[in-house]
């Protein structure tokens, strides 16, 4: 099993072009199956997540290219000859539990495995099932499946209303109010630049939908969807990372493709800090200059509040801060894994439930540490980057999931950063 070695050594200086979000992207590709028609996705990471969803959807019958280096996704669902996503596949991804919604909509059935993924919380899918039964589905759990049926001529329109913000759960009932008969509306909709993503698509293909990135979504079901081709929108996820590399060993780093009204939340807290942003042509360049940052505190909220996503690089940030920050966490619960690893490197954290206060310490040591999830593992490479001597970050599979090539981007930019075979 791979690890990747951090050595400390100053501060950043150059530019690191941030790819296609791998959470829109997980969500995009599942709309293939709303059409007979080909789907093209440009702007696509190249991530083990990404090709785990081709694996799933290759698995019902549907055809996906990785052209351009991966970059490009040319997909086609014209001959589906299966409707089951099986929990081999399943399992390693719960965005998986995203063709149900599609396959329901375009053929009436599915059987798909309740899904894994990481081991930040509980995350039922519940939400997704109540939402999909207010458009007409007959479900059955059985055996760790969910068994789905749409009524005789198909989904119907209807008024979903969630009692607590869900992503995956809004992006799937989306998806399958496209097909269903007459109007749907989601009420307490996520706001997420994903799901403004995925609605710009749905609408290319024919979809009619209207209030996407507000909380009431209202979707007017037609008969048919075609063929489209879409970019991609810019991983804030991997934009907000990136942008705290400059931020913990100093330096300036200019990130091309990003936007500040994908991480507005987020900036605020950095500028607060004491980092300063800049909105250029190409993108928005970080940089911090003057001694320690500032401590702050951070509570994660939907969007538009401070990303959960980024939460454990933001905490790898405060570690050096002068003073202490408080993070609240109110999205996942289980979500401070990273703490005990921060703390063998030296921080001084103090977790009660949800929330974590750090004390800021002047230097970080390097140590061999364990990733534990995805976000937590990337949260480690940051504070290499900030620790004196090596940190050996290890099962960095996780890493693979949600950031391509960040070895090679870090070292870009002037890091001391190599992948070591096990």
């Amino acid at each position: 099993m791979d690890s990747i070695v951090v050595t400390g050594n100053g501060p950043l200086s150059g530019r690191i072009a941030i790819a296609g979000a791998k959470n829109a992207c997980l969500t995009l590709m599942p709309a293939t199956l709303l059409t007979e028609e080909p789907l093209t996705l440009l702007n696509a990471p190249r991530l083990s997540d990404i090709r785990t969803m081709a694996q799933l959807l290759q698995s019902l019958g549907a055809e996906v290219s990785a052209l351009q280096d991966g970059k490009v996704l040319a997909m086609s669902s014209h001959a589906l000859d299966n409707h089951r996503a099986d929990y081999d596949i399943v399992r390693k991804m719960r965005a998986s539990i995203l063709v149900l919604g599609p396959m329901l909509a375009r053929d009436g059935h599915a059987v798909v495995s309740l899904p894994g993924g990481c081991a930040i919380g509980a995350r039922p899918v519940d939400l997704h099932l109540q939402a999909l039964e207010a458009l007409g589905a007959e479900l059955d759990l059985r055996d760790g499946y969910v068994h789905a049926k749409a009524p005789s001529g198909g989904l119907k329109g209807g008024r979903v209303r969630f009692p607590l913000v869900s992503v995956g759960a809004t992006e799937n009932v989306l998806m399958a109010a496209t097909l269903a008969r007459g109007t749907t509306v989601i009420e307490n909709a996520a706001r997420e630049p994903e799901i403004v993503d995925l609605a710009q698509c749905l609408r290319k293909m024919g979809a009619q939908i209207e209030g996407e990135g507000t909380d009431t979504i209202t979707v007017e079901g037609v008969e048919r969807l075609g063929g489209a081709t879409h970019r991609v929108v810019t991983d804030r996820i991997e934009l907000g990372t990136y942008m705290l590399a400059p931020a913990i060993c100093g330096g300036e780093v200019e990130c091309l493709g990003g936007r500040r009204d994908l991480v507005g939340a987020f900036c605020e807290r950095l500028e607060a800090a004491g980092i300063s942003i800049e909105e250029t042509e190409s993108g928005l360049k970080v940089a911090r200059r003057n001694g320690r940052v500032q401590a702050v505190d951070v509570t994660t909220e939907p969007y538009p509040g401070f990303p959960t996503d980024l939460q454990a690089q933001m905490m790898a940030l405060l570690c050096t801060a002068e003073g202490t920050s408080v993070l609240e966490e109110k999205i996942f619960e289980n979500r401070f894994m990273h703490a005990p690893e921060l703390m063998r490197m030296g921080a001084r954290i103090d977790v009660s439930g949800g929330t974590a206060k750090v004390h800021g310490v002047e230097n970080l040591k390097g140590a061999p540490v364990m990733a534990t999830d995805l976000r937590a593992s990337v949260s480690l490479i940051l504070a290499g980057l900030a620790a004196e001597g090596d940190t050996m970050v290890n099962r960095v599979y996780h890493l693979d999931r949600g950031y391509e090539q960040v070895v090679e981007k870090l070292a870009g930019v002037g890091a001391k950063i190599e992948r070591v075979a096990a």
